[in-house]
């Protein structure tokens, strides 16, 4: 079910989103060699709490899986999202993607971003294409257009740049439920999918890897890596379907 949310509704979402945006980045700051996993993410929990928030990903399960340990998805280098956070450190050259969702008045807000310090010049460009198909998509995202129109206008960018869109993963819709209807994958084909309409919150995420798009799952029923162990980068905003200019929810 897609859910058109009211004025009411939209207020709620943003404050969530605005502890997102915040929350991400702080960590974002705190990211250096030999700082844990587990740190960042107690910062990022602190954090979200200190404002009235709840962790969204913190116990989430989904069928088959076991409850979501952190606050935070920490996905480093070849993992390309779901990544748990623990005892692993930073180290130089290290592409980490955090991805954070908060929950506050009963509405949720999620975005991603990734961070690399190294120099490694093929690196550098999957971060700008990935982030740049983030916004390409965003600019799709106005009442009349279908779900696709994002989906293409991603892969198109990211494909033409030599890289892959991972198929297995995609955005949502978010805001009374951390996940909602519809789907909206990072492939596909201009003016299908589901028609966008003004009140709609969506959570646009182009997960981008370096080689191939296929991916795996680790037995802890949670991290997703690439299959030929080459980096992937992730970037997402929520934003609101709001007449022919997309609203983005997750700033400052």
């Amino acid at each position: 079910m897609i859910y058109i949310k009211n004025a009411k509704e939209i207020d709620a979402i943003r404050e969530s989103c605005k502890i997102v945006a915040e929350t991400l980045n702080l960590v974002k700051k705190e990211i250096r060699t030999g700082i844990t996993t587990e740190d960042l993410d107690k910062l990022a929990e602190d954090h979200i709490r200190s404002r009235g928030g709840i962790p969204a990903f913190k116990g989430y399960r989904q069928v088959g899986t076991p409850p979501f340990p952190g606050t935070l998805c920490i996905s480093i280098n070849d993992i390309v999202v779901h990544g748990i956070p623990g005892s692993r450190t930073v180290m130089d050259g290290d592409l980490v993607s955090l991805d954070c969702g908060v929950k506050k008045n009963g509405y949720y807000g999620d975005a991603a971003l990734s961070v690399y310090s190294g120099n490694d010049e093929n690196i550098k460009k999957l971060m700008e294409v990935t982030e740049k198909s983030l916004y390409l998509g965003i600019e799709q995202a106005v009442e009349g257009n279908r779900v696709h129109d994002i989906s293409y206008a991603v892969q198109k960018y990211v494909e033409s740049n030599g890289f892959s869109v991972v198929r297995a993963l995609c955005g949502h819709g978010v805001g009374k439920y951390l996940h909602e209807d519809p789907s909206i994958p990072n492939y596909g084909v201009k003016g299908t999918g589901k028609k966008l309409k003004d009140g709609m919150t969506l959570a646009i995420e182009p997960m981008v890897n370096m080689g191939k798009f296929e991916v795996y799952e680790l037995s802890d029923g949670w991290t997703i890596k690439t299959i030929d162990g080459l980096p992937s980068a992730h970037f997402e905003h929520t934003i609101l379907v709001n007449g022919q200019k997309p609203e983005i929810l997750t700033v400052e």
